[in-house]
């Protein structure tokens, strides 16, 4: 395994005006004097929280370990590849867009911003839009964006607990309050805002409108039922497998052994993030790791095999690279 081990990663709190001052029920106990809507847990700023490389950045680990961290399905060795963060819609969030890959080289981007969201809880009511309304078009929505109606416009769906979303580069969208999300995205932060509800901040309607895409794969997963871990207690649900991300929840009450390779043989670096409960996170040769609500994990791919102990009940997403060339998911509107 070398000098490499799992880390605990220190959580980043990024305000946003439709954030919330109380972030439960995931950090039920912390309370901000301004709005916060992300929970960045993965991103090239983040720092990590234990051990040797206390205090380093995610972005100089993934430089300097290469793909001893990020494993060989990672398509830049040099790059942590899925920015992982917790949303906290209070208020409508922005219209807005992300290029796909294609969209973003032709501005001199590396990749686009493919992602998915799991609705970890949600209040009755709670709607997010996806896509255009059949039939509208990009200079409809363009018209609309200046007369202050483009939200009319959106494709809104009622979204609840355990939902996956899919949300493919191209796709206009935004979420409404009422639910806490957990994002997997390709590491990018690149966004145009198209729309604001009138608050002051800038919008990108040149480079957002010619990113839109009015067919994609968007919607909510269809998922197969989840499946009991022979031997245990324990269930595990696939959430998403998509070209960039394979997503996975586990509910569990035993003791279970994970590896950092899928059916390909190719590895990845693992990321695990608590949504209820509490366990440790042990690896040969390192420091136990807890895993608490709100927390995330990050496996290097050097590791090969780690073993999840829940203390009583742990319920914890797991977001990994594909080894395999997959297609885009299944979904619905």
């Amino acid at each position: 395994m070398g000098t490499l081990y799992p880390f605990l990663m220190l959580p980043g709190f990024d305000p946003r005006p439709w954030g919330a001052y109380d972030l439960s029920p995931i950090y039920p106990n912390r309370r901000f004097e301004e709005k916060i809507g992300e929970a960045w847990l993965t991103g090239d700023n983040c720092k990590i929280a234990n051990g040797p490389l206390t205090g380093q950045t995610l972005a100089e680990v993934s430089e300097r370990y290469q793909r001893e961290l990020v494993g060989d399905a990672a398509r830049d060795a040099r790059r942590f590849p899925l920015l992982l963060k917790f949303l906290f819609p209070h208020e409508k969030l922005s219209v807005q867009v992300h290029p796909d890959d294609e969209q973003a080289r032709r501005v001199s981007q590396p990749w686009g911003k493919t992602e998915c969201w799991y609705v970890a809880h949600a209040k009755n009511g709670s709607q997010i839009a996806l896509g255009l309304k059949p039939g509208v078009t990009v200079a409809q929505l363009e018209e609309a964006i200046h007369e202050k109606r483009a939200e009319e416009l959106l494709n809104w769906l009622n979204v609840y607990t355990g939902d996956m979303i899919y949300v493919s580069g191209g796709t206009v969208h935004t979420l409404g309050p009422g639910s806490v999300i957990v994002e997997t995205q390709q590491q990018s932060d690149t966004t145009y805002r198209l729309y604001d509800y009138g608050r002051p901040r800038e919008l990108h309607l040149k480079e957002g409108l010619a990113a839109v895409k009015l067919k994609g794969a968007s919607g909510k997963v269809v998922r197969p039922a989840p499946s009991q871990v022979t031997g245990s207690d324990n269930r595990e649900a696939p959430l998403v497998a998509a070209p960039y991300f394979v997503v996975d929840m586990f509910e569990m009450k035993d003791a279970q052994e994970l590896n950092i390779r899928d059916e390909s043989g190719k590895s990845s670096a693992q990321i695990l993030v608590a949504v209820e409960g509490c366990g440790v996170v042990e690896a040969a040769g390192a420091e136990p790791v807890t895993l608490a609500k709100g927390d995330a994990v990050v496996v290097p791919a050097s590791v090969e095999k780690f073993t999840v102990r829940p203390q009583w009940t742990l319920e914890f997403l797991r977001a990994r690279v594909p080894g395999a060339v997959l297609p885009e998911p299944q979904t619905r509107m």
